[in-house]
């Protein structure tokens, strides 16, 4: 089953793409229990494996979700903790759109029960592979860099305030990966010419926050990234290679500054 679930190209080098939200699968029986909106699948990474398809010319990992987030959400603890207290909630097993509207007809929202047996089916075997490609890694290099791939509609007033920067980078506040790190990611997000913030409304998800553990060669950087900055609308249909190709240059200039960092 979790050849279906994800796939994983493994690198040669120290350095794990995570792709957890651009899947776009749903089980027949979940699809029928959708409202109509929630079939576009509106909250999904749009083509952020094609942003990333340079990852094997650094010699990346590549570890890429098949099924959406309207599933259940791999960047959310299975204890389903809010991310960021006191702000609306998107939830591991989500029952509404970012934009507040509902993802399922009524009565047709996942029970206790059909949660906890979706993270047993769907989030587990991702995160069993996470860790195990992590722990390959480090066995190799002596340390990992953990870089968490992501994308978002540049305005979304139920979670947001205002217009989003292009550029999001996490570090949980510094603490997710190495000082020499950090501050190498951030140089290249200040100089590219894109709008840009640092742990500011995204400071990383679950996948940021528990992996990253630098002590122990775990290095972990999250980076959220404005659908405005590579596609001309809200759907994966109006992917604009024009921009596309600026962005793989910025994107790659982080990575590598990301690897030359590494302790």
């Amino acid at each position: 089953m979790s050849i279906e679930l994800y796939s994983c190209d493994r690198g040669t080098a120290a350095l794990v793409l995570s792709i957890p939200h651009s899947g776009q699968r749903l089980p027949l029986d979940l699809e029928e229990r959708l409202t109509p909106t929630a079939r576009n699948l509106p909250d999904t990474d749009w083509r952020v494996g094609e942003l990333y398809g340079f990852a094997d010319e650094l010699g990346a990992t590549v570890l890429r979700a098949h099924y959406s987030r309207y599933v259940v959400d791999l960047n959310r603890s299975l204890r389903d903790e809010s991310l960021y207290p006191g702000r609306p909630a998107t939830g591991l097993c989500p029952t509404r759109q970012f934009d507040g509207e509902p993802i399922y007809r009524r009565g047709c929202e996942p029970d206790a029960l059909e949660i906890e047996q979706r993270g047993v089916a769907y989030w587990q075997p991702y995160h069993d592979r996470l860790e195990a490609e992590l722990a390959s890694t480090c066995a190799r290099h002596g340390h990992a860099i953990l870089y968490d791939c992501h994308s978002i509609a540049p305005v979304v007033p139920r979670l947001f305030e205002g217009h989003l920067p292009m550029l999001n980078v996490g570090t949980n506040h510094g603490s997710s990966c190495a000082p020499a790190i950090h501050d190498a990611v951030v140089r290249e997000v200040s100089g590219s010419g894109y709008t840009h913030a640092v742990n500011g409304r995204f400071i990383g998800g679950y996948i940021t926050r528990h992996y990253g553990q630098p002590e122990r060669g775990r290095h972990a950087v999250q980076m959220e990234i404005a659908h405005d900055a590579y596609l001309d609308g809200a759907t994966p249909e109006t992917f604009s290679q024009r921009k596309a190709e600026a962005l793989r240059d910025c994107l790659r200039r982080i990575l590598l500054a990301a690897m030359e960092q590494a302790p």
